[in-house]
């Protein structure tokens, strides 16, 4: 039975990976590590097929314990783990330092040692840097010029993954990807933070004259792309994702709104975000070129999509932003 190794596996874009994985492939088995630090929620991974799926509670910066939770010869590591909140990485940077740079060496080097066939390194479209309004979509040969804690760590996590491929020859693969969206996305992020507080009739704040510009793409494509890169993808090589769906922030939340039924005057332009990117946009040509992927779905389609699971999920994101589904964590492990 062929194995991948998830890291950050309960996470957003983790989770939707996990469960799309699965059910493309009745044989494969999926060994899931994920720490279970705040956006890590195992209501995520509920449902999976239990009897091909695996999941071990471990920091990926402990050397010992990934030794231990690693498979010999597993087809694939996928690195989904990190610290990923731009917010957060201003007020407290270390803890980025070591999960994203750190933890991904210590998964390299467990890698390597245990056989494992295939390393893929999920990064971020943020290690480029920002665009100017009439500048072309970033490429992989851009260079790379991350501006907060957060992408100056996932930067240097790429270019650890790619020395080890130069060094050890070590299979690696890395994709760059735009802002995702979908379900279970933890609402500190932009659509389910509008989207949760538009739902209670809270404020939403918008930071500076919400005209930065992101590239947006559905949860589902990022992870069809993922394991497109995966099978076909070369060693060594980068690969950018992205759907072409550049939007201005406001413009988002304003169609949040409208879908919603609520009112423009719930928007609340708050200070800008310290040394805040201006805009991003991604250039997904090689991997259409050399790998045939394609995004399916239409930003406006999977927006649609987006808001009315969370209209009818709401008691899970309530019990995230109540922090009760840290609750589930004892209950499922007392079941074991």
């Amino acid at each position: 039975m062929p194995t991948y190794v998830v890291t950050g596996g309960a996470g957003f874009i983790g989770s939707n990976f996990v469960r799309l994985a699965l059910e493309r492939d009745a044989g494969l088995r999926i060994v899931t590590i994920d720490l279970l630090t705040y956006a890590g929620n195992l209501e995520n991974l509920v449902g999976v097929p239990e009897d091909r799926h695996t999941f071990i509670r471990a920091d990926i910066t402990d050397s010992g314990a990934m030794a231990d939770a690693v498979p010999d010869g597993a087809d694939a590591l996928v690195n989904f783990a990190a610290e990923t909140h731009v917010d957060r990485s201003i007020l407290g940077p270390e803890a980025f330092a070591r999960t994203n740079v750190v933890g991904t060496q210590v998964l390299l080097d467990v890698a390597r040692d245990k056989g494992v066939k295939r390393f893929l390194q999920i990064s971020t479209d943020e290690v480029y840097g920002s665009l100017r309004p009439d500048d072309p979509a970033f490429t992989e040969a851009d260079p790379l010029a991350p501006s907060s804690a957060y992408a100056a760590s996932k930067a240097g996590a790429d270019l650890l993954v790619l020395a080890a491929h130069h060094t050890y020859g070590q299979k690696v693969l890395l994709t760059r990807c735009s802002n995702n969206y979908g379900p279970c996305q933890f609402p500190e992020k932009l659509i389910p933070l509008m989207l949760s507080n538009a739902l209670d009739d809270k404020p939403l704040p918008v930071y500076g004259d919400g005209r930065q510009v992101r590239d947006w793409i559905h949860t589902d494509d990022h992870a069809r792309a993922i394991l497109t890169v995966l099978e076909g993808g070369r060693p060594g090589a980068v690969y950018n994702i992205g759907a072409r769906s550049e939007r201005f922030n406001i413009d988002v939340v304003k169609v949040i709104l409208r879908e919603l039924g609520k009112p423009q005057s719930l928007i609340q332009l708050v200070k800008d975000r310290p040394g805040h990117d201006r805009r991003y946009a991604i250039d997904p040509s090689r991997i259409e070129t050399e790998l045939g992927w394609r995004p399916e779905v239409p930003f406006e389609e999977g927006l649609a999509r987006t808001i009315r699971w969370y209209r009818e999920h709401d008691q899970w994101w309530r019990r995230v932003k109540d922090g009760s589904y840290r609750e589930f964590y004892d209950t499922w492990y007392g079941d074991r």
